[in-house]
């Protein structure tokens, strides 16, 4: 019952998520498709499509500030405008430059929208319901972005009236979050951990999550254009990319559950072993035609490939009371933003030298490398106990600095900040303790 009442009573901000997760889901294809029947070099279209994850960067500092200024529904419908205006300059302006800039706003204004949402659930969810309020979150989110995926299916993308669908659907966001008569939630900002605190507390959460940047950067910028590339119509385009994402939802809680009960190092190495080996075998059947075989590796590539988000996250934390638990993850968010810039950027110019075969080549290698490193820390360090290992989170890709506070294993630090409130000053950070390690030894290992 409480679980319903909170999802009854955050519906207006639910709805009005999925019609922005229609919207972007949508786009993120469409610009890539557009600008390669543009004749966009690959090179040219990987700077373009990186505009969107350096603009999400810069978001996800800027916005929190903002918001403690100017509040949710404003911030929303500032927003929400900029996103709807971007979508309809693709079309006016057919240049790089210009599509670049439009890409950095709208990673601007997505940055900010997910913080606003992901603050007013958070704000919405208690102690009992905020795990369950988290899923549903990341349904909306990735089931929002694999339907759109589909909406390339509805007009010509060489036209102007999919950009036009984009803008009336983060348009149409605005009106059950403008009507609302829920409260907005008081927001309070959060503070991060550095770099290098971050690395010490786990070298392979960091590791892990920029590298999952890079190559995830890679594969939302350029999927589009590889499935051009490769001589793919529209809709297998639009249907290989919406696999690829419903795998990694279907997956993502299985996956979490081992996770829970074996090391996570362990886990962790063998899911991205098995998205470097899907990617080949992606590689394969895209190169050979068999879009049959290709559809079913794109599957299983989501599946293994998405969880290692929250895996990086849920491995960082098993190592954080839970008071530094939002800061890490924070901090943690921001680093996989980072790496995302760089996807592009790398495999667009790959492409255009090499051939359409780097895009696959290269997330094999990215997923691969990320395990390897996992092994390294397995003999490195040893492995927390596992009584003392927290519970994993199945968490959406590429979201607000914001979703960290929903984070159920932030509880218990929440109850005892209500018992015994701290008379520290709110300005100080407080002092990080020397932690660290991923932990045990491989051969160390308690069986």
């Amino acid at each position: 019952m409480a679980m319903y009442a909170a999802v009854k009573n955050s519906w207006p901000l639910l709805l009005g998520l999925g019609l922005l997760m229609l919207g972007n889901g949508l786009q993120i294809s469409l610009v890539g498709i557009r600008a390669s029947l543009e004749g966009f070099p690959a090179a040219v279209t990987g700077l373009v499509m990186s505009g969107y994850y350096a603009g999400f960067l810069i978001g996800s500092i800027v916005t929190p500030k903002i918001l403690a200024n100017v509040g949710h529904v404003r911030v929303f419908a500032a927003l929400a405008s900029l996103a709807s205006s971007a979508a309809l300059i693709y079309v006016v302006f057919v240049d790089p430059i210009v599509w670049g800039a439009m890409r950095l706003l709208t990673g601007f204004s997505f940055a900010g929208l997910y913080i606003v949402c992901e603050s007013w659930l958070n704000d919405a969810a208690t102690n009992e319901t905020r795990g369950q309020l988290l899923s549903v979150y990341m349904i909306i989110m990735m089931g929002g972005m694999a339907i759109g995926q589909l909406f390339l299916n509805l007009a010509d993308p060489g036209g102007y009236t999919l950009f036009i669908f984009i803008s009336v659907l983060i348009s149409f966001a605005l009106i059950p979050m403008a009507l609302t008569a829920n409260p907005a939630p008081n927001f309070t900002l959060s503070t991060r951990l550095k770099l290098k605190e971050l690395y010490k507390i786990s070298p392979l959460g960091i590791v892990g999550m920029f590298a999952q940047g890079i190559t995830g950067g890679a594969f939302y910028g350029m999927a589009a254009v590889y499935g051009d590339n490769i001589g793919l119509s529209v809709a297998q385009i639009s249907s290989f990319i919406s696999i690829m994402i419903m795998g990694g939802v279907i997956l993502q809680w299985p996956v979490g559950r081992l996770s829970d009960k074996f090391d996570r190092r362990m886990v962790l190495m063998v899911t991205t072993m098995l998205s470097g080996a899907a990617a080949l075998l992606a590689l394969y059947a895209g190169e050979s035609g068999n879009f049959l075989l290709f559809l079913c590796a794109a599957a299983l590539f989501g599946g293994f490939s998405v969880p290692l988000y929250s895996l990086c996250i849920a491995h960082t934390n098993d190592h954080l009371e839970p008071s530094k638990m939002v800061a890490a993850s924070s901090g943690l968010i921001l680093v996989n933003g980072a790496g995302a810039i760089f996807g592009p950027i790398l495999v667009g110019p790959l492409m255009s030298l090499v051939g359409s075969m780097v895009f696959f080549g290269w997330i094999a290698f990215g997923h691969i490398a990320i395990g390897i490193f996992a092994i390294y820390r397995m003999y490195r360090a040893p492995a927390t106990p596992m009584d003392e290992q927290g519970t994993f989170v199945a968490m959406p890709v590429r979201t607000g600095s914001g979703v960290a506070q929903m984070n159920p294993e932030t509880e218990e630090w929440e109850e005892e900040e209500e018992a015994a409130p701290s008379t520290a000053d709110a300005g100080e950070e407080e002092e990080i303790p020397e932690i660290l390690d991923d932990g045990p030894a491989l051969g160390s290992q308690n069986q």
